[in-house]
């Protein structure tokens, strides 16, 4: 378990990235616009925990439950298959949406979710979809992909070899690579693909009578956390306490923040899986070291028993997606980011139980 306050907090002190790489998009409304015309598109439920409260010593716990997102699972529903969407927009004759890119095809690599993304906009708007997975991924996850119309091909040993073989797929095939990270030189997509996950954010301001004081963000690129503590500093201000958790084994975030630099993380697998990412997307990066306020990592242990104290309130999950709680059910996190018994706490469940 590490802790790190943030010295780049709203600006204080320079953060060493390029002026080239943008900061998170704020505009949840263009994606509500979009998305509402989406049948399968529905407000997933914000959950209190009265027990988990207690047990935290914390006055609320809401539990943004994503395990229901669209049919497919996960808050990334909100991500790749929005930016299709919006390419489809672009390109469709009438009303014909069905086969609107129907000479396309995008390609990426996944750990789980962002794959489902792609794999369904893909198939929505008659494109194909062609996705990378690491021999680390499961076979059903593969199977699911294969149920949504998508090509699956393995490569590499982790997620990371999975990407560069996505990405050199896409030069030579002439592919659209859709990552849900951004680097140097490929800002576009991700940037419109982490505003997709502002309607989540969007949600979450409406569903809540008063702001958390406490959000607790886990984070693999960092497209989740970078999006939502974004659209909190526009709508709450600089008073939530904004802390995104990684796992120990890939603290790409928080190892930039120590060197105040991009930095890439090494470790070994985690069981977070959709969190064991060893480098941060710049866009997210850039934007947490402004917004966050701290960066702490999470064990596995730690994750495993938090994944089992949310089935305990009925939302079934992984440990990726319990991570954000797995900072909060720890003494030395919450003293160390200052809750207390009038603290309102924030959490997200990003993502259903595995098959």
């Amino acid at each position: 378990m590490d802790i790190v306050a943030n010295p780049f907090r709203a600006q204080a002190a320079p953060f060493d990235i390029a002026d080239e790489v943008p900061f998170p998009s704020t505009d949840a409304q263009a994606p509500m616009a979009l998305l509402s015309k989406c049948p399968a598109h529905g407000e997933t439920p914000l959950r209190a925990s009265a027990a988990l409260a207690r047990d935290c010593g914390v006055a609320d716990v809401a539990i943004k439950d994503e395990s229901g997102r669209m049919g497919l699972g996960s808050f990334k529903a909100l991500g790749a298959a929005y930016v299709i969407a919006c390419e489809a927009e672009k390109a469709r004759q009438g009303d014909n949406w069905q086969e609107a890119l129907s000479d396309r095809a995008f390609v990426t690599a996944s750990a789980g979710n962002h794959g489902m993304s792609v794999a369904a906009g893909a198939h929505i708007f008659g494109a194909r979809a062609v996705i990378y997975l690491a021999q680390t991924v499961p076979e059903s996850f593969a199977g699911r992909l294969r149920a949504k119309g998508a090509e699956v091909r393995r490569e590499g040993a982790d997620y990371e070899a999975s990407m560069a073989a996505a990405g050199a797929a896409a030069s030579a095939e002439g592919l659209t690579l859709l990552s849900d990270s951004s680097w140097p030189g490929y800002f576009d997509l991700p940037h419109r693909l982490m505003e997709g996950y502002l309607v989540m954010a969007e949600e979450i301001a409406r569903q809540m009578d008063n702001p958390p004081t406490h959000v607790f963000l886990q984070a693999g690129v960092g497209g989740l956390a970078g999006a939502v503590a974004a659209h909190a500093r526009k709508v709450w201000g600089e008073a939530p306490v904004i802390t995104v958790v990684e796992p120990e084994a890939a603290p790409a975030l928080l190892a930039s923040i120590k060197a105040g630099r991009f930095t890439a993380a090494s470790g070994p697998v985690s069981n977070m899986g959709r969190l064991d990412c060893k480098e941060a997307s710049l866009i997210a990066l850039k934007g947490l070291a402004r917004d966050a306020d701290f960066f702490v990592t999470v064990g596995d242990e730690a994750a495993r028993k938090a994944t089992a104290r949310l089935m305990a309130e009925g939302i079934a999950t992984t440990p990726s997606g319990a991570a954000g709680l797995a900072a909060l059910l720890d003494p030395a996190i919450r003293q160390a980011v200052g809750t207390g018994v009038d603290s309102k706490v924030l959490l997200i469940a990003s993502e259903g139980a595995d098959d």
